[in-house]
């Protein structure tokens, strides 16, 4: 039998348009009629937010590849050029179907009673209104920008809404001739997006930008506007920063985050059919190419989408409340300290809430017997209450070190305003090791009970985000083990530097560990296979990219085993290539919540084991990232997470299969239909009803903002 080349193009899929198809079944939640209207203005929204971060990080960095001439291949094939071509083919028909998509979702908001009116359609009455309102709390605001007469051009600062005028000025003293100047004026940022209008029954908004390009002319008194284009500029945000070289990271961050406001174009929004002139400008000043210019039919920056879908009232057009439950694993009254200490306690959110993790927190800040609170923290929620456990823990005299995570791509900012002020509590933080960023998602307190020391830790595949703990699917674990509990001691020693990475007795880190043993698992789950016993492993994640993992699962598959994948987003594995790939399935569900969580399964013979971790199959994760996956080792939360993978395998409501041409379809809705996200948060509802749990102490918090995947 002839060699298979498990480094073939062939086997594999090119990451960008992975990501691509990703974004392209979110869309298809905002296109699907069966989804409450509310509910498609938001994924629609997602959309866009999903795109912005992807020019400004994974365009920005082929569009530099290209620049300094790289040719290299990637794993499927193609060079950056050929990439960036792809892209652009892909991105261009995906913002025209969102941009139907739009279209046809504002038409059914008029037949709910929420009209958004475009200029044609304003009445006499409304655009007196709008003119009135424009001169007394708009236009005092705006700042014109003759952009041809200023050398250098001002900043336009990425994502920012901007208007761009031709304006004709007559003959004057100034210039014996008539003369046009080309003007640019920035669309506050500080305004709502749509403004409401005078309406005789139901509720009619105008969008912002629409209201000023339509009196924009009070602000040139002396000209006349003969052409008016709304744009939008993206920019590359992923600044490199040399942590050897900077001697106080806080600043360097500080600096790159300021940075990105001067980086290269790497994207020009425009309204359609912009005057040729204000288009060859903008693409000369931005030095953007034909193919990096995207005019749409509809509202430019459908973020805004966001402030109608947030809209109160309109309680048809939303989805059901699914409101948390308590977690099954824990008691509703009593310490939380204790319970932990008496068995291991799982937490799956957001069907369950993320608040008994918050009181245990808060009990440990004030508890006499609690010696030390330790944390990774990587994004954090605005008004974050964590922040507030610790600041107490620390006035309380106990010992508190944190490490923050300064480099979470766009939260950096927000992270150095916490770093402070934890530091300014008398809290020690830290940074983490240099040249590694920290994604581990640990919390470790230590107590004393009587002449004892006890231990007890958090361990997640999520982060400690009140808010996004109520959008992201992940899963926690609460224990007491021994083995995990001197194993997380010892990574809060790693990250402070008072020692070297040594063995450990059940966690497994990356960049270290996590690679060599996912491949020892995998590959012994090819060695044990039998024509009786053919092995499987089922693992759920976000990301699979890795191109060794990839062909690990390969020749697992070629061994017999059974390869179920179930992976949210960018999947770089081609499965279904004959008598190579046949035997691994790739799915992907997309729904109300964002799938975090990364489970992972091993038949293991007949010996099970099942992890939980928080890292995903990519280059970054295992070999640049400080990553964590920790085994559950309690019987009865093994059944239940390994009953959580084959709901995921067997929803055929949100679920998509990956084809061998790297596209994907829904799976048929045959059968008794399972919608995975809803079975779980039924049984949620149903392990709380069952075990007689109270959830007045687990009382759900507000409501968040919407939120889209990152």
């Amino acid at each position: 039998m002839a060699k298979i080349d498990l480094s073939s193009p062939a086997l594999f899929i090119n990451r960008e348009l992975s990501w691509l198809e990703f974004n392209h079944r979110v869309l298809a939640e905002g296109l699907r009629p069966e989804v409450p209207l509310f509910e498609r203005l938001r994924f629609l929204a997602i959309v866009s937010s999903n795109l912005d971060e992807f020019f400004m990080v994974r365009v920005a960095g082929l569009m530099q590849q290209r620049s300094a001439g790289v040719r290299r291949r990637d794993q499927s094939g193609l060079t950056p050029t050929q990439q960036l071509t792809e892209i652009s083919k892909r991105a261009h028909r995906m913002v025209a179907e969102q941009a139907a998509g739009i279209r046809q979702a504002i038409r059914e908001l008029a037949g709910s009673g929420l009209r958004v009116l475009e200029p044609q359609q304003w009445t006499a009455e409304q655009r007196h209104f709008l003119r009135s309102h424009f001169a007394g709390e708009i236009l005092p605001v705006l700042t014109p920008l003759a952009v041809e007469e200023l050398s250098p051009v001002p900043l336009l600062p990425s994502g920012r809404l901007h208007l761009a005028l031709l304006v004709t000025y007559a003959p004057g003293s100034s210039s014996p001739a008539a003369s046009q100047k080309i003007i640019v004026v920035p669309v506050p940022a500080s305004f709502n997006r749509f403004i409401p209008i005078p309406a005789a029954d139901g509720i009619e908004v105008a969008r912002l930008e629409a209201i000023i390009a339509e009196n924009i002319g009070l602000l040139f008194p002396g000209g006349a506007v003969v052409a008016v284009a709304t744009f939008r500029i993206t920019r590359d945000a992923d600044p490199a920063i040399d942590e050897d070289d900077a001697n106080d990271l806080l600043q360097a961050l500080e600096h790159a985050v300021l940075e990105r406001r001067r980086r290269a174009a790497v994207r020009l929004e425009l309204s359609p059919e912009p005057e040729p002139r204000l288009k060859s400008w903008l693409m000369d000043w931005l030095q953007l190419r034909a193919e990096e210019v995207y005019e749409g039919d509809a509202m430019l920056d459908p973020t805004g989408l966001f402030e109608l879908q947030n809209r109160q009232g309109f309680a048809a057009l939303r989805a059901p409340e699914w409101p948390p439950q308590p977690p099954q694993d824990l008691p509703a009254e009593g310490s939380l300290l204790q319970a932990v200490q008496s068995r291991d306690v799982l937490l799956v959110h957001p069907y369950e809430s993320f608040d008994p993790l918050l009181l245990l927190l808060a009990e440990a800040a004030v508890d006499p017997n609690v010696l030390a609170i330790k944390m990774v923290l990587y994004r954090l929620s605005g008004d974050s209450p964590i922040i507030s456990a610790l600041e107490t823990a620390a006035a309380q005299g106990k010992q508190v070190t944190v490490l923050v995570e300064v480099k979470a791509r766009f939260d950096e900012a927000q992270n150095i305003r916490w770093a402070r002020r934890l530091e300014d509590a008398g809290c020690h933080v830290v940074y983490g090791i240099a040249g590694l960023k920290t994604h581990a998602k640990a919390m470790l307190i230590v107590m004393r009970d009587g002449a004892r020391i006890r231990r007890a830790v958090h361990l997640s595949t999520g982060n400690y985000n009140d808010k996004t703990a109520r959008l992201y699917s992940d899963v926690g674990l609460l224990t007491a083990d021994r083995d995990l509990c001197g194993d997380v001691a010892s990574f809060f020693n790693l990250l402070t530097g008072t020692s070297e990475a040594v063995g450990w007795s059940a966690l497994v880190i990356a960049p270290t560990d996590l690679r060599r043993r996912l491949l020892e698992l995998i590959g012994r789950e090819a060695e044990s296979a039998t024509a009786g016993q053919p092995g499987l492993i089922l693992a759920k994640l976000n990301s699979l990219e890795d191109k060794e993992i990839c062909q690990a699962l390969l020749r697992a598959a070629q061994a017999g085993v059974k390869v179920q994948l179930n992976v949210r987003g960018i999947c770089c594995l081609r499965p279904g290539v004959k008598k190579i790939s046949e035997g691994i399935e790739v799915r992907s569900i997309v729904d109300r919540y964002l799938e975090h969580a990364r489970i992972l399964y091993f038949k293991n013979g007949g010996h099970d084991e099942l992890y939980l971790s928080s890292a995903d199959w990519m280059g970054r994760n295992l070999d640049r990232r400080l990553e964590l996956l920790f085994p559950v080792r309690a019987a009865p939360l093994r059944r239940r997470l390994l009953a959580v993978l084959e709901t995921y395998f067997a929803d055929n409501q949100q679920a998509w299969r990956l084809g061998e041409d790297g596209t994907y379809a829904r799976v048929p809705a045959t059968g008794a239909p399972i919608r995975a996200q809803q079975k779980l948060y039924e049984d949620a509802v149903r392990a709380a009803t069952l075990g007689k749990q109270t959830a007045v102490r687990f009382k759900p918090l507000a409501a968040p903002e919407g939120q889209g995947p990152r």
